[in-house]
């Protein structure tokens, strides 16, 4: 299971401390091999080809370097391999240069079956050749030697020499490991060394304590060393079978990268580390030896106009292209950092250790760079584009909600802003604590009643009538009075309150209208729909079963969309503003003039009346082209068969205009502004009234 951030087989910067490392140990280790295999004489070399038992030692061992043991927790270079306890068992019963002989060729062959980087495979050679001559300089300490001619087989007093020959190869081994990890991720060799020391221990304990009795099955029958492959092969299908599981939680199916879980983890593990530094370093901002702390970033990368290429190529086209964005990713961060994706095309980027913001900068314009390279896919070209927002640990938030939120709030001001890569700035911050503040009141708001609806009426311009009434959510607020939407609900539309909302106004404007109509009062209520609401696939439900409820038909309803959500989002909203026509319910295009509507896409909707938008209608008497305009729109709307509906109408001379003009409707404080639910009934009984006494009369 192909890790999508494991950068091992990376060959190293010529020059870099981690080239170095590769090198010297590489260096040492096959001088140390050439010189072991100079002890093997002839005969222990014939003894080799010919003995059946080490070509199935020698199976064994290269299988077991194929194969690793990886338990959840660890990786393919930190995981377990069953070849040391058949290696351990070579050095014990035929001696080192065997040993070292059959690894490295088990180590040679791994890297080609497995393709791994030729630097690697060096590496690997020199370092177990390392590991396993210091666990026979041990056992020579003891004076124990031995050679394929001569075999030695441990008794009960010798535990002691092989339990510290085991233990000085797991010491080097995980020094030479843990160190080549540090100088590739830039990190500490001590919190390398640390990372799940405990397990590791348990582990090599059991793999080495094993080798003595591999060696006793080895002196009595070479048929009887196969058999300790069973239960190896029953740990690695449990283990495999434990890190599926654990792969498939913590990991995005599509791309293979961590998912959130993985990322609010490998986070936490970063701060911790991070303010452990900070605590051993007092100096603010610095270190004991003048350098700048470690600090640790989060970026989140979203991908810009990738809804274009799902909407025209389809999602499976769009599902390889983020397969693409993710191996580009993994191959432009540095090692160690961790690429994961959130959902969608959202990406995070976590820098566990990072120097500085222009560091941190570089880093997400290396990313930029490398996924602005075009991209050919089904015979297309992509040109692809992403925003980056930045969050620092401790600069921006104490803990990863918060820089995750830092995060998201800097890359929509990339996006805002077209720049391409924003750090935090609290200047730029949208999500104040006051904001925050008036969420956390919004929510009790709602759960103590205090949202409720005014009416204001629409008036039919030829003789007066009530066209309908609209519906307007207001927040009585215990302190600061009666509030417009204009102060809450951009807050609730960013969140899982805009739900609740929506459920209050569908369920308040139906029950109103229900009295209304009881009452013989036949008007139409209107209630506004946000683009949030248009978002959900449950709206129609919503409002089928509140009318179903209440006994209404569908005409009672109706809903305002403005012009600007259902233009620019009409697939979003196609399948909601489907619902809502097979119900029944007239749509209202709502400040009709600030969008882009074609006729075409007019016509094919299921819109009954076309409102005007304020900022024309409220300078139709000064003189400029506005008058021109709403002429325009009036005359577009009779051609479509629709009704037009006047907003922001203050003064007679604006009636008079838009009565010339052939407005059928207009709506604004002219007539009346928003009322109550009680004072909109009492106007709407005596305007039934005045309307109703000259047909009585006449009668």
């Amino acid at each position: 299971m192909k890790d999508p951030n494991n950068t091992r087989d990376t060959v190293p910067r010529r020059g870099s401390p981690l080239w170095a490392y590769v090198v010297c140990v590489t260096s040492v280790g096959v001088a140390v091999l050439a010189a072991s295999l100079a002890f093997l004489h002839t005969g222990d070399l014939q003894m080799l080809v010919r003995s059946p038992l080490f070509w199935i030692i020698g199976c064994l061992i290269v299988f077991g370097e194929l194969r690793p043991i990886i338990t959840p927790g660890s990786t393919e270079t930190t995981g377990a391999t069953i070849s040391t306890t058949f290696t351990f068992a070579t050095l014990l019963y035929a001696g080192l240069p065997t040993a070292l002989l059959l690894h490295a060729i088990a180590a040679v062959a791994t890297g080609i079956l497995r393709r791994r980087a030729l630097h690697r495979t060096a590496f690997n050679v020199g370092q177990y050749t390392l590991s396993f001559t210091a666990s026979g300089l041990v056992l020579l300490m003891f004076g124990i030697t031995a050679s394929p001619t001569h075999a030695w087989v441990p008794g009960g007093t010798d535990l002691l020499a092989v339990a510290l020959a085991g233990m000085a190869y797991f010491v080097v081994n995980l020094a030479l490991v843990n160190a080549a990890i540090a100088f590739h991720e830039r990190g500490s060799i001590v919190k390398a060394m640390r990372w799940n020391l405990g397990l590791q221990l348990l582990v090599h304990s059991a793999l080495l304590g094993l080798a003595p009795l591999v060696v006793v099955a080895m002196n009595r029958s070479a048929a009887f060393v196969p058999l300790f492959v069973l239960p190896f092969v029953a740990v690695y299908l449990n283990a495999s079978v434990s890190l599926s599981r654990e792969h498939q939680a913590l990991h995005d199916a599509l791309t293979g990268l961590p998912n959130r879980k993985l990322l609010i983890v490998r986070t936490e593990e970063a701060l911790a580390e991070a303010r452990h530094q900070f605590e051993r370093r007092p100096a603010p901002g610095r270190g004991d030896d003048g350098e700048e702390k470690q600090r640790v970033g989060l970026f989140l990368l979203d991908l810009d106009r990738f809804k274009e290429v799902n909407d025209t190529l389809g999602h499976p086209t769009g599902d390889r292209l983020l397969q693409l964005v993710a191996h580009r990713l993994t191959h432009s961060v540095r090692p160690g950092d961790l690429v994961a994706r959130l959902g969608g095309d959202e990406f995070a980027v976590l820098l566990p250790a990072v120097r500085d913001a222009r560091a941190a900068r570089e880093v997400a314009a290396r990313l930029r760079a490398a996924l602005s390279e075009p991209v050919r896919l089904d015979g297309n070209s992509f040109d692809l584009e992403a925003s980056v927002g930045i969050a620092l640990h401790p600069d921006h938030a104490p803990d990863f909600e918060l820089l995750l939120q830092r995060a998201d709030v800097a890359m929509y001001v990339a996006k805002e802003h077209r720049t391409g890569v924003e750090i935090y700035s609290p200047d730029r911050d949208r999500n104040s604590p006051e904001r925050l503040g008036r969420q956390g009141e919004l929510r009790r708001a709602i759960d103590r009643g205090e949202l409720e609806l005014h009416y204001q009426p629409k008036i039919f311009l030829d003789d007066g009538r009530p066209a309908g009434m609209e519906a307007l959510l207001r927040w009585r607020h215990p302190q600061k009075g009666l509030l417009k939407p204009d102060y809450f609900l951009p807050i609730a539309e960013q969140t899982y309150l805009m739900r609740g909302i929506t459920d209050f106004v569908v369920d308040a404007a139906l029950d109103q209208v229900a009295e209304w109509w009881k009452a013989g009062l036949r008007v139409q209520v209107a209630i506004n729909a946000s683009g949030r609401d248009l978002l959900d696939s449950t709206l129609a439900e919503t409002i089928a079963s509140g009318l179903l409820r209440h006994d209404m038909p569908p005409h009672a309803l109706q809903l305002e969309i403005t012009e600007r959500i259902l233009m620019t989002e009409p697939a979003y909203a196609a399948d909601t503003v489907e619902g809502l026509a097979k119900l029944g319910i007239p749509l209202s295009l709502d400040d009709f003039g600030t969008g882009y509507s074609s006729l075409v896409r007019l016509k094919s909707l299921p819109v009954e009346e076309i409102k005007i938008d304020a900022s024309f209608v409220g300078r139709l008497c000064e003189a400029g082209d506005d008058a021109v305009i709403v002429q325009s729109i009036v005359d577009l709307v009779h051609t479509l068969g629709l009704r037009s509906v006047a907003e922001g109408v203050e003064d007679a001379a604006t009636v008079t205009l838009l009565r010339q003009m052939g407005c059928d409707a207009a709506q604004g404080y002219h007539f009346r502004p928003p009322m109550t639910a009680a004072d909109a009934t009492l106007w709407l009984s005596e305007r039934e009234a005045e309307f109703s006494a000259p047909e009585e009369a006449a009668c």
